[in-house]
C-alpha cells in the first residue's frame, strides 16, 4: 500500500522514542522525574475549568471555524493589554485548536509546490516548522544555530530570502530559552516585507520570562501587521496543555486564507473550550505565579548543573534549560545515563543539527521534584 514518500522520510515524532522508553518504565512501576516534555504539572486555575464544564452543552453542535465572537474579542483585548497592539477581532484573529496543528497546517496555505517554494526555519527547533512545509511540498532551509542562539536575519543568504515564501522565527526560542530584542524582530520583519516573504511568529512562550517581558513581532509591524502572523497559545500561560487552546493573530489577507483552509480540515476550537479560553484570555494575575514557579525551578537546576560543570546557555524565558555538556561527553549517552537513575531528560540533537552536545530540560516537574531531581542528577553525573 503506498504513503506520502516525505511523511515516510520523516518517519515519528523525534521525541517519540524518548517517551517510548519513559513510558515502559513507569509501566514497569519505576517513578521518574520527568523534564523531556513541555508539559507542567501546575494545576489549571479552578475559574477556568469552571468555565468549560459550564459550557459543555446539552447537544453538542460542530464550531465556526472562525471561533465564537467573545473568544476573538478576549484575544485582541489581550494583545492590546499585553502589547499595545490594536487588532480586529472580525478580520485578525483564528481560535485554534492549540497552536501545534495551526503551525503544522498554515504552510498548506501559503506554499506553491510547483514554484519551489523555500520555508526557512532554525535549528536547533521545533520540528512541526519543517514537518509541516515538507508535507505542503515546499523546500526547507534550515539555519543553524550557535552561541547565543538567538537567529537573526542576516543568518539567511539572500539568495534564499529571494525564494522564500515563509520564514518561521520562535521567541522566546524552543529548546534554548534565548530571546530576540525589539532591534532583532525589527531587523526580520522589515527583511521579510522586503521579500514578500510570510513572517511566521511562533510567540507560545511569550509569557513566561524573567525580568523585561519579551517583545512580540506584532509590536514591530506595519499598521494591519501587513505581512505577519503571530501564533500564542494559553497552554504554558494558563497551564491548559489538554485543552488545546490557542490563536493566530495577525494580517487580515493570510487570516482569510487561514480561514478558508481551515474550515476544510475541521480544526475549529471546540466551543466548551473556547469559553474556557474567553477566562484565561481576558485575565494576567493567574499569569504571574506561574512565572515565578518558573523561574524557581530553572534557579535551582541550573545552579545544580553549574555546580557540576555543566553550563546553562541561553534560558532567559520560556519553559526550558538549555544546558551544555562538558567537552569529551556525549548528550545522548548522558541522556541514557540520567534514565538509568530515573530522571528523563532530552537529549539536545533531536532538536535538529546545532543541538549536539545540548540537554534540554523542560522545567514541568514540581519544584519539589526538582530538588530531589538535584541529588539525583549530581549522583549521576558524578559517579566514576
Amino acid at each position: 500500500m503506498r504513503i506520502n514518500p516525505v511523511l515516510a522520510a520523516q518517519g515519528s515524532y523525534p521525541m517519540a522514542q524518548l517517551q517510548d522508553k519513559a513510558r515502559q518504565l513507569r509501566a514497569d512501576g519505576v517513578p521518574l522525574i520527568d523534564f523531556s516534555i513541555g508539559d507542567p504539572r501546575e494545576p489549571t486555575p479552578p475559574a477556568i475549568a469552571k468555565a468549560l464544564r459550564d459550557a459543555v452543552p446539552e447537544i453538542s453542535q460542530y464550531p465556526t471555524t472562525a471561533g465564537l465572537p467573545g473568544t476573538r474579542q478576549s484575544i485582541a483585548d489581550y494583545v492590546e493589554r499585553r502589547f499595545g497592539v490594536t487588532v480586529d477581532p472580525d478580520t485578525q484573529i483564528i481560535p485554534t485548536s492549540g497552536s501545534k496543528e495551526a503551525i503544522f497546517s498554515t504552510a498548506l496555505a501559503f506554499v506553491d509546490r510547483d514554484a519551489d517554494d523555500v520555508v526557512i526555519q532554525a535549528t536547533p527547533g521545533y520540528p512541526v516548522y519543517a514537518r509541516g512545509a515538507e508535507l505542503a511540498g515546499a523546500t526547507v532551509h534550515t539555519v543553524v544555530l550557535d552561541g547565543d542562539f538567538v537567529f537573526r536575519s542576516e543568518l539567511v543568504p539572500e539568495d534564499i530570502w529571494n525564494r522564500a515564501s515563509m520564514v518561521w522565527i520562535n521567541n522566546p526560542h524552543n529548546p534554548t530559552g534565548s530571546v530576540m530584542t525589539r532591534s532583532e524582530l525589527s531587523d526580520f520583519y522589515r527583511k521579510a516585507r522586503e521579500t514578500q516573504t510570510w513572517l511566521l511568529a511562533d510567540e507560545c512562550y511569550v509569557d513566561l520570562y524573567e525580568g523585561v517581558p519579551p517583545t512580540s513581532a506584532l509590536e514591530v509591524a506595519d499598521a494591519g501587521q501587513s505581512g505577519l502572523l503571530s501564533y500564542l497559545s494559553l497552554s504554558k500561560r494558563s497551564g491548559m496543555t489538554g485543552y488545546r487552546a490557542a490563536a493566530i493573530v495577525g494580517d487580515a489577507t493570510a487570516i482569510g486564507h487561514l480561514k478558508a483552509l481551515r474550515s476544510s480540515a475541521g480544526t475549529a476550537s471546540p466551543e466548551f473550550v473556547q469559553a474556557a479560553a474567553q477566562i484565561a484570555w481576558s485575565d494576567d494575575e493567574h499569569v504571574a505565579p506561574r512565572r515565578e514557579t518558573f523561574a524557581t525551578k530553572r534557579a535551582i537546576l541550573r545552579e545544580a548543573f553549574e555546580d557540576l560543570g555543566f553550563e546553562a546557555v541561553a534560558s532567559r524565558a520560556g519553559l526550558y534549560l538549555w544546558v551544555r555538556v562538558p567537552a569529551g561527553s556525549d548528550d545522548v549517552a548522558l541522556t541514557a545515563r540520567l534514565l538509568e537513575s530515573h530522571v528523563v531528560v532530552s537529549p539536545g540533537r533531536v532538536f535538529g543539527p546545532g543541538g549536539e552536545g545540548y540537554l534540554r530540560l523542560a522545567l514541568v516537574p514540581t519544584i519539589a521534584e526538582c530538588r530531589a531531581a538535584v541529588k539525583v542528577v549530581t549522583e549521576c553525573l558524578t559517579a566514576s
